[in-house]
């Protein structure tokens, strides 16, 4: 005997079983656990066991008294289908409508980048880099240090040398740093200088915004 809860109530598996003995069974279940039994709706899958009228009578008005509903019957016997729909029950279960799983396409993760150079390494006065794609600087460019870039430059450290980003004329290219004090800073064509150093330093990023380069936060 198998026993599972469905969407239309209990479903106790009876088909492996003759009849008597599954009938036998099914009483013994409900006397001992009453208390999960009472108050359910019943379906019995019977398999080919061939029940009729008298019997099925029976049962339902014994699980009646037990305070249980005898709403279904499944089973292959026509005969028993038949007399099971004569005394109002279902003969079949129902079929949850399974939804297609939409097949989502897999995220590309590979993003396409761009030729850059990292310099891990303080840049000292004297020392020049110019690169044709992005400058990467782990370290600072002190006062006398030159880069020079096609495209951005990013300084985790202090930027205190002169720098060229977008230097073949790309004005959307810009400059970061922890601390952003250059000697000189170009972007493009445009060119800027910073001003005299007042409270302590933050993070910015330099960009080319109405025809003029901008300091802001970094928010990194």
């Amino acid at each position: 005997m198998e026993i599972k809860g469905t969407k239309d109530g209990i479903l106790v598996n009876l088909e492996n079983q003759d009849w008597l003995e599954a009938k036998g069974d099914l009483v013994g279940q409900i006397d001992a656990r009453l208390d999960f039994f009472n108050g359910a709706q019943l379906i019995l899958d019977v398999g080919n066991n061939v029940l009729r009228a008298k019997e099925l009578g029976e049962l339902r008005d014994f699980l009646s008294e037990k305070g249980v509903l005898l709403s279904g019957i499944i089973s292959q016997s026509i005969v028993t289908k038949e007399t099971a729909q004569m005394l109002g029950m279902t003969t079949k279960l129902t079929k949850l409508i399974e939804k297609p799983v939409k097949k989502m396409k897999p995220l590309d993760t590979v993003i396409a980048g761009e030729a850059a150079v990292m310099i891990h390494r303080t840049m000292r006065s004297g020392f020049k880099v110019a690169y044709q794609g992005h400058v990467v600087v782990l370290g600072d460019v002190n006062p006398g240090a030159e880069i020079i870039a096609s495209g951005s430059i990013v300084v985790w450290g202090h930027l205190r040398g002169m720098v060229h980003a977008g230097a073949e004329g790309d004005e959307e290219a810009v400059v970061c740093a922890l601390d952003l004090s250059p000697m000189q800073l170009r972007i493009g064509s445009h060119v800027a200088v910073s001003p005299p150093e007042s409270g302590k330093p933050q993070p910015e990023i330099a960009s080319v915004k109405e025809n003029q380069i901008i300091a802001e936060p970094w928010q990194y």
